[in-house]
């Protein structure tokens, strides 16, 4: 059987490595160059807290993945399991986290709740005004930079043609099957998978499947290094629109995002950029997790045109109009850590018909039925 893979992002990559090494013939068609869209602009969160319930089954599956990702790829992609902590600043945020913490332990994820003591101990300069926190201690961080591309080389090594600078797409049934139709040449396979990311929208409506899907940029930075002190990831609890989060890596530098409004993207082109203007306010918004990076210089901020849908869940599973075309796109800025999982699920349901990892939820028909999923996802990514 031989699959076309529509976009280069997490998403696509990881799902044509693991149609390949199922042994399916895979080409993977990018617009651009492979992990250069929203992958890029990710903050490279890996954590499950704050997700909605039924999507930890995925999650659990992803994390499993990011710990085998150097073996099964061949390089370090930056995993780094030094777990996760949000803090809590307000009464209300604090009834969300324990209410979260009993609802998620039946699905399998055991959160640690922090006293204050237990967080100055633990964590020296962060929150010191917080009054509680949650920790995951097996989740934490992966390299965006380097996932994409290490799993679009791995599939390369198993077979797959990785076609690049494709500009846009045209694609269309043709037969028993499908064909795209590049300024690289035209393409034809049996099956499609739609991961295309913030365009994935398009593709479904040209299969005459609607999603309510808008395009937005996040506002993410980087400081100078500076002593590595912090290990965990670090983001909050806020129903107050709260959502920043920071991370130190290894060399020393403080990557930061949230704390500031997502930008409308137009499709066309769909360049995102960062606004100089807001970093002020952003910081301002950050120092509650870290007083210290008041004082600290910021020395680049990016942006990437990401798909939010609707509901804020993503759109994972087979069409419901066309047979052999696929979807899994609309991650809603939370993906980053789904990506392996996602596509290794894509890639048993293409080979096989089937999963036993739960996607009711995220059915493309969703919004054309009613009783629509209620997401919980808290905004960060």
């Amino acid at each position: 059987m031989r699959v076309i893979v529509l976009g280069g992002g997490l998403m696509g990559s990881a799902a044509a490595f693991f149609l390949a090494r199922r042994g399916l013939r895979v080409t993977l068609l990018e617009r651009n160059r492979v992990g250069t869209g929203a992958t890029v602009a990710s903050f490279g969160n890996i954590r499950r807290s704050g997700r909605y319930l039924p999507q930890l089954p995925l999650a659990h599956r992803s994390r499993v993945l990011w710990g085998e990702a150097e073996q099964l790829l061949g390089r370090d992609v930056e995993f780094r399991a030094t777990g996760h902590l949000r803090l809590v600043f307000d009464e209300d945020g604090l009834a969300d986290m324990r209410r979260y913490i009993a609802d998620a332990r039946p699905w399998g994820l055991e959160l640690d709740e922090l006293t204050p003591p237990e967080i100055r101990r633990r964590f020296p300069g962060l929150g010191p005004g917080a009054i509680a926190a949650s920790f995951s201690p097996q989740d934490g961080s992966g390299n965006p930079r380097l996932i994409a591309p290490a799993f679009a080389d791995a599939a390369r090594r198993l077979g797959a043609e990785i076609v690049e600078d494709c500009g846009p797409v045209e694609v269309s049934a043709a037969g028993s099957g499908f064909q795209a139709v590049t300024q690289r040449g035209r393409f034809t396979a049996d099956c499609l998978l739609n991961a295309a990311g913030a365009w994935g929208a398009r593709i479904a409506a040209g299969f005459g499947e609607e999603v309510p899907m808008s395009a937005y940029g996040p506002q993410m930075g980087v400081t100078e290094p500076l002593p590595h002190r912090i290990l965990p990831v670090v983001g909050m609890w806020s129903r107050a629109g709260g959502d920043g989060y920071l991370r130190q890596v290894e060399r020393g530098n403080i990557v930061f995002g949230g704390a500031a409004e997502r930008v409308a993207v137009p499709l066309d082109p769909g360049h995102a950029k960062a606004d100089p203007a807001r970093l002020p306010g952003q910081l301002r918004g950050l120092v509650r997790l870290l007083p210290a990076i008041a004082d600290v210089t910021v020395i680049r901020t990016w942006s990437g045109c990401e798909g939010y849908v609707a509901d804020k869940l993503p759109v994972m599973g087979p069409s419901a109009t066309t047979p052999g075309l696929f979807h899994a796109f609309g991650f809603s800025g939370h993906g980053f850590q789904l990506g392996p999982g996602v596509g290794d699920v894509m890639a048993e349901i293409i080979a096989t018909g089937r999963t036993d990892t739960p996607l009711h939820d995220f059915r493309i028909d969703r919004f054309q039925t009613a009783g629509r999923p209620v997401g919980l996802e808290t905004g960060q990514p």
